[in-house]
């Protein structure tokens, strides 16, 4: 029998709710072994006091983690080595394009392809010459790193990969356009923190919401241009609200510390969501 490795990563932008209990339960109860994963890679919406609240919630719910926790910001070299091997591949450039500019050029566009994450990015600066790109950084302008994705799926080839609700998926990377894979304020991305961390702490399932399956196109191309483990998936569906919306972290009164704090007990979280 296969021993499993699964992990909750949540992000320390505010207090758990139903939602993360759910996800949070399930990984752990697919998993043989169980690991915490602190994503805290937005430095400006990331707070330590809700670092400590992640432990006491999943405390309380019963649950229990391999130590060390990884903490993501305290990782940071990592994924710039990682970014370094892309860029000795020839598969990054910088991007000096704000919002804005990218806006303009998609509305001015005739037709701007979309993707999982909106329009894509209509390629501006993907063609400068090295000399443009040199004086672009001499003046001064701030610039986000990012991945030629044609370029690396053509490096890369066919690539699939196994989520075990959905079955053998064909990666489609494409379908991102050219990603952000490290900004000034922020020097990697999700998509590439995850990568890595998934293959240096061993993870072999992923168990995450059904939110983020498309996620795993792109992770799937790093992967492979990174020579990093290929892990199972199981993208769950997400737990809704008695409106039928998704939890988010703005509804306080859904949040684990708050129904605690109201009396609930971690079996009545267990038959709430029904776990």
């Amino acid at each position: 029998m296969k021993t499993e490795t699964t992990r909750f990563a949540p992000s320390p932008t505010g207090y758990l709710h139903l939602g993360h209990a759910y996800s949070a339960l399930k990984s752990a109860h697919l998993g043989q072994h169980f690991i915490l994963r602190i994503e805290d890679i937005d430095q400006g919406r990331c707070r330590p006091e809700f670092i400590d609240a992640i432990y006491q919630d999943l405390a309380w719910l019963g649950l229990s983690w391999q130590e060390p926790v990884r903490i993501q910001s305290q990782h940071m070299n990592e994924y710039s080595q990682a970014l370094q091997k892309l860029n000795d591949q020839d598969l990054l450039y910088p991007c000096f394009c704000t919002r804005k500019d990218i806006q303009t050029e998609i509305n001015q566009a005739s037709h701007a392809p979309h993707g999982p994450e909106g329009s894509h990015y209509p390629g501006t600066c993907r063609n400068l010459s090295q000399q443009e790109r040199e004086d672009l950084k001499e003046s001064g302008k701030t610039f986000a790193l990012r991945l030629d994705v044609a370029r690396a799926t053509r490096q890369a080839g066919a690539l699939t990969w196994q989520d075990q609700i959905k079955g053998r998926q064909h990666a489609k990377p494409e379908t991102f356009g050219d990603i952000i894979l490290a900004r000034k304020d922020t020097p990697t991305s999700y998509h590439l923190s995850v990568s890595i961390d998934d293959h240096l702490q061993g993870v072999s399932l992923i168990t995450r919401g059904e939110d983020l399956f498309h996620s795993s196109h792109i992770h799937r191309l790093l992967q492979a241009l990174l020579k990093l483990d290929v892990p199972e998936y199981h993208h769950h569906a997400l737990l809704l609200g008695e409106d039928g919306k998704r939890f988010a972290k703005r509804d306080k009164s859904l949040t684990l510390r708050s129904l605690r704090e109201e009396g609930f007990t971690p079996e009545d979280i267990f038959k709430r969501i029904k776990i």
